[in-house]
């Protein structure tokens, strides 16, 4: 046998795989369990919209699958960027923003250079890092979320590309615009800075936050932003990112010409149009968060408040042993101990049928 191990570069020789939420199925083979929920993996229980489910009924037929997709996404870009009233060359389309993510650590950093991020931040900052043998700079949180003034006093010459996950996942914390622009202004130009703002769609109106304003101003700014979660649809993994036009031209070099694929690329270019809809997916969030925050105070938990569609909750134990006692309930969630919480669980917001089932579940474990 070859030691293949040792023919993989020291980046990836360091590596353990992402583990993504446990999948419904995986449990029910394991434990014999019908009509599980999984609230692990932070997806909208409503699904994307009627009508974007709609024309994929109506455009899916063999030729749509037998042929490549565009491979520039002329149709999402164009999209995108009158959304957001920017430039196509402005957009760089993935398969689901951590690919864009991925793709910029690989245009920006190479080994031994730096990649800098908060504790508790997206577990894909120091897989990216990691792979490529860069110099991982985690700067310690503050209330589990950025600490910015740290993180400015962090950048050195050997810093690279910075990544700010806003709304934060596991946390679900929340940095203001004020501070975010503030941040902006003290970071060198040689230094790009990655808002990874997945969960954007779920801040309510009267935040005033508005990151797409910045772009003309911070040519090192790269917004990455996904479809996977508001807009429902994980499952056909489309991302992108908004940056400047010389930044767009680089990751788009290395991006592969068919890693979006062809009801994925339509699916999000109709989905962009349902906006009512995306307001309703907000509100319905905002009242299944109202539901835990009301039920871990009675029951005396304490839990992050987050502007995402996830609440982390403090067990007050280790977190591994309630999980593992969920999935016997048939409800899975996540637990976050690699996140440095070890007594933390993550929940998706679901129904409101399946967040009342996870409380009652929660209850009489930790009862």
């Amino acid at each position: 046998m070859c030691d293949y191990l040792s023919l993989a570069t020291p980046g990836v020789q360091k590596l353990t795989p992402y583990q993504p939420g446990k999948p419904l199925e995986e449990l029910e083979r394991e434990y014999g369990i019908q009509e599980a929920i999984k609230l692990a993996s932070n997806e909208n229980p409503s699904g994307p919209a009627p009508k974007v489910l709609q024309v994929l009924s109506q455009q899916l037929s063999a030729d749509t699958i037998a042929r490549y997709p565009d491979g520039s996404g002329f149709a999402l870009k164009a999209a995108l960027a009158k959304h957001y009233a920017v430039m196509d060359t402005q957009v760089t389309l993935g398969n689901g923003s951590n690919d864009v993510l991925e793709l910029i650590a690989r245009c920006f950093v190479q080994a031994g250079q730096g990649i800098l991020f908060s504790q508790h931040a997206f577990a894909v900052y120091s897989l990216a890092a990691q792979a490529l043998s860069a110099e991982i700079q985690k700067v310690p949180a503050t209330a589990y979320g950025h600490d910015l003034e740290a993180m400015a006093a962090a950048i050195t010459d050997n810093t690279r590309v910075i990544f700010i996950a806003n709304p934060n996942n596991p946390t679900g914390t929340w940095l203001k615009a004020g501070a975010l622009e503030n941040f902006l202004k003290q970071v060198p130009k040689k230094v790009v800075v990655v808002l990874d703002e997945a969960y954007f769609e779920y801040l309510q109106a009267d935040t005033g936050h508005d990151s797409i304003q910045w772009l003309p101003h911070y040519s090192n700014l790269i917004i990455t932003r996904t479809f996977s979660k508001a807009y429902g649809l994980a499952g056909l993994r489309v991302g992108y990112s908004l940056s400047s036009p010389e930044i767009a031209d680089l990751l788009n070099r290395i991006r592969q010409p068919f890693n979006v694929n062809s009801l994925a690329l339509l699916a999000a270019e109709h989905a962009l149009q349902e906006q009512t809809y995306l307001q309703q997916v907000a509100q319905d969030n905002q009242a299944g968060m109202q539901q835990y925050e009301t039920a871990f105070k009675q029951m005396g938990l304490n839990f992050i408040p987050s502007k995402g569609n996830f609440i982390a909750v403090d067990t007050g134990k280790a977190a591994a042993h309630v999980y593992e006692a969920l999935l016997r309930l048939g409800v899975i969630v996540r637990p976050i101990e690699n996140y440095e919480l070890p007594g933390f669980l993550r929940i998706s917001i679901g129904s409101p049928a399946e967040n009342v089932r996870c409380i009652q579940a929660l209850q009489q474990i930790l009862a």
